[in-house]
């Protein structure tokens, strides 16, 4: 299978930048994961939004779309678990 590309939004980058450095490392490489897997075990299709789904890394959750047309993976949101949906 063709890797995706990944495509992270500005506001999540700026979000991934408000992670700890303890959990960041883990937080990446599971983004990394999406572009051979973009629906990985454990990944969950949200019910309010048909086209969006979520990751867990630990305690934070990283939100996402995908284009299987175009072969890019585009990260929305990234966010503590408590914080993530509000």
């Amino acid at each position: 299978m063709e890797p995706y590309s990944i495509v992270i939004k500005r506001s999540a980058e700026k979000e991934l930048k408000a992670v700890p450095s303890s959990d960041l490392k883990r937080v990446v490489e599971r983004i990394r994961g999406l572009a051979q897997q973009p629906r990985p075990s454990g990944c969950e299709k949200l019910s309010g939004d048909s086209e969006r789904y979520r990751v867990r890394q630990g305690d934070y959750r990283i939100v996402y779309s995908i284009d299987d047309a175009a072969h890019f993976v585009a990260v929305v949101k990234i966010g503590h678990r408590r914080e993530i949906y509000r």
